[in-house]
C-alpha cells in the first residue's frame, strides 16, 4: 500500500512540475474580414469604436466607445483577445454612472497607458456636452487593473486654455508619457508631455503644424522614428489620410505625405498597433468605418485593419487587403490580395451595382451604367468547393440570392451566398448553388436601375456577363 502510495505521489509531483514549466498556449495565425462589424466570443457586435488597444501580460486589451442611437455615450468598453481576432467582452469600464458629467456626455476616443511607477491604468478621453462640440475637454479616469471599473477624474482644456478634441496617448521607450490632441478648432495638433503618473497635462512640446486641419492621430515609434498619422477634418465622411515623421517628438516634424487611397478605404484612423513576436514586429492600423457615413450611427460602424509596410526609414505605406491574417506569436501582420471584377450584362453593357454605394446589408443589387466605382466591383472569393462568395469591394458584403431578388448581405457562407462560374464563349453565366437559377436581369431590361434577380437558366444574353477588371 506504502509503496502504491509513493507512485501515485511521485507520479502527481511530476505532473504538477510538467504544467509548472508548460509555456503558455500560443496563440494561433487567425484571418481577419475587412469592412466588417466584428463579433465577441458571444455573438455579439464588438463595440469599441475610436478605441486603442495595450498588451497586458500575453492578451491584449481594446477600449472603445458604446453609444446610444443619438450618439450619446452609454459606455467604454474593454475586450480582451490573445489572438487579436476572438475578442471576450470584459465590461463597461466606463459608464453614464461613473460620474454626473457622463450623463449626457460624447465621450470619445477612449486611449488606456499603464504608468509602472504608480502601478495605475490611465484612460485618456475626448469630452463633450452631448449637444454641440463647443466643450472641446479632454478626460481622465484610472483604475487599478486594466479591465476594472475607471474611476473618473474629470475634464478640462489643456494648460487651461487649449481646445483638446481627437486624441491620443503614447508611452516613450524612456516611460515619459505624452498626448497628442486636436486644437484650435482642429487645426492645430498639439504634442503635450503628461505628469509623471499620467494624469495631468505638463507641458507642450510641440504644434507641429499649425493650421494643418488634422483630427484623428495615431503616434508610435519604429527604429527609432516616430511616425504620426492622421486623417483631414471632414465630420464622420473618410478622406485622405496622411503621416508625418521626427526623430525627437519635439521636432523638426517633416510635412504631411499621402498614404492609402483618397478616403482610406472609407476609414479613418483609431489606432496603430504594434504586434511584436518572436519572429519580428508588425505595425496594424486600426481604423473605423463610420456608421454616420453612410446613414447609420456610431454603432453601426465597422472595422478596417490593414497592415503598414515601411518602403525607407521614414516612409509609410498602406493598401487595401480584404482580409488580413495576424500571427500575434510571429508578430506578423500579412494581407490577402483579391482581384475585383465588373460584372457586366451581355445585352445592357451595364454593371452590376449597389445603389447609392451603399454599405446596408438587404440592399438589392441592380444594373447600372459602368462607373468604376467601388459599388460595381466583386472579389470572387474562392470557397474550395467549386464555388465562389461575391464580396463587394464598397460594403466588404456578399451576394446572397433571395426569394425576392439579389442583396448584399453579411457574410455568412450559407449556400444562398454561394455561385458558381460557368464560361460561356467570352462570357460566363453566374449559378446560385441554392436553386440552381442563373444571375439575371429582370426581364431582359436595358433600363438603369432594373433589378438583378435569379431565373431559370435560358442562356439568354441577359444572364450572360462579362467578367472585366
Amino acid at each position: 500500500m506504502r509503496r502504491a502510495y509513493a507512485v501515485l505521489l511521485a507520479l502527481c509531483c511530476a505532473l504538477a512540475a510538467a504544467l509548472a514549466t508548460a509555456a503558455p498556449a500560443r496563440a494561433a495565425p487567425r484571418t481577419i474580414t475587412n469592412g466588417t462589424r466584428f463579433t465577441d466570443t458571444s455573438g455579439d457586435p464588438v463595440h469599441a469604436h475610436g478605441g486603442g488597444v495595450i498588451k497586458v501580460g500575453s492578451a491584449y486589451y481594446w477600449f472603445g466607445e458604446d453609444r446610444d442611437s443619438d450618439n450619446t455615450f452609454r459606455s467604454v468598453n474593454a475586450y480582451r483577445s490573445t489572438d487579436l481576432k476572438n475578442w471576450e467582452f470584459r465590461a463597461r469600464v466606463l459608464t453614464r454612472s461613473s460620474a454626473s458629467e457622463l450623463g449626457t456626455a460624447y465621450i470619445e476616443r477612449p486611449k488606456v497607458v499603464y504608468n509602472a511607477a504608480t502601478g495605475m491604468f490611465v484612460m485618456w478621453m475626448h469630452k463633450e456636452n452631448g449637444t454641440d462640440y463647443g466643450e472641446a475637454r479632454a478626460a481622465v479616469a484610472v483604475s487599478s487593473t486594466v479591465d476594472g471599473s475607471y474611476t473618473y477624474r474629470g475634464s478640462f482644456r489643456p494648460l487651461g486654455q487649449y481646445m483638446s478634441r481627437d486624441l491620443t496617448t503614447y508611452v516613450d521607450t524612456d516611460g515619459a508619457g505624452y498626448l497628442v490632441s486636436a486644437a484650435n478648432e482642429n487645426y492645430d495638433l498639439h504634442i503635450y508631455r503628461l505628469t509623471a503618473d499620467y494624469t495631468g497635462i505638463a507641458a507642450l512640446v510641440a504644434n507641429p503644424w499649425p493650421g494643418g486641419h488634422r483630427e484623428a492621430p495615431a503616434l508610435f515609434k519604429r527604429n527609432g522614428v516616430y511616425f504620426m498619422l492622421t486623417s483631414g477634418a471632414t465630420g464622420w465622411n473618410p478622406n485622405q489620410q496622411q503621416y508625418a515623421t521626427a526623430t525627437s517628438l519635439a521636432g523638426p516634424w517633416s510635412s504631411w505625405s499621402n498614404i492609402g487611397d483618397s478616403t482610406a478605404y472609407d476609414s479613418q484612423t483609431a489606432y496603430v498597433l504594434t504586434v511584436q513576436g518572436g519572429s519580428g514586429t508588425s505595425y496594424l492600423y486600426l481604423g473605423d468605418r463610420w456608421g454616420d457615413s453612410f446613414g447609420g450611427t456610431v454603432d453601426d460602424s465597422r472595422y478596417v485593419w490593414l497592415p503598414l509596410t515601411f518602403p525607407a526609414a521614414t516612409s509609410m505605406s498602406m493598401s487595401w487587403y480584404p482580409e488580413v491574417t495576424v500571427d500575434t506569436t510571429a508578430g506578423t501582420v500579412t494581407g490577402t490580395g483579391a482581384t475585383y471584377r465588373t460584372l457586366i450584362a451581355r445585352h445592357s453593357s451595364k454593371c452590376v451595382d449597389v445603389p447609392s454605394r451603399s454599405a446596408w446589408q438587404g440592399v438589392a443589387v441592380v444594373q447600372y451604367t459602368c462607373n468604376g466605382g467601388t459599388n460595381q466591383k466583386w472579389w470572387f472569393k474562392d470557397l474550395g468547393n467549386g464555388y465562389s462568395a461575391l464580396l463587394g469591394r464598397g460594403s466588404s458584403l456578399c451576394l446572397q440570392e433571395n426569394a425576392s431578388g439579389v442583396t448584399q448581405e453579411d457574410c455568412t457562407g450559407a449556400t444562398a451566398q454561394q455561385w458558381s462560374v460557368v464560361a460561356s464563349g467570352s462570357f460566363v453565366t453566374v449559378r446560385a448553388r441554392a436553386s440552381g437559377a442563373c444571375l439575371d436581369v429582370s426581364g431582359a431590361s436595358t433600363a438603369e436601375s432594373a433589378a438583378v434577380i435569379t431565373y431559370t437558366c435560358t442562356s439568354s444574353t441577359n444572364q450572360q456577363w462579362q467578367r472585366s477588371t
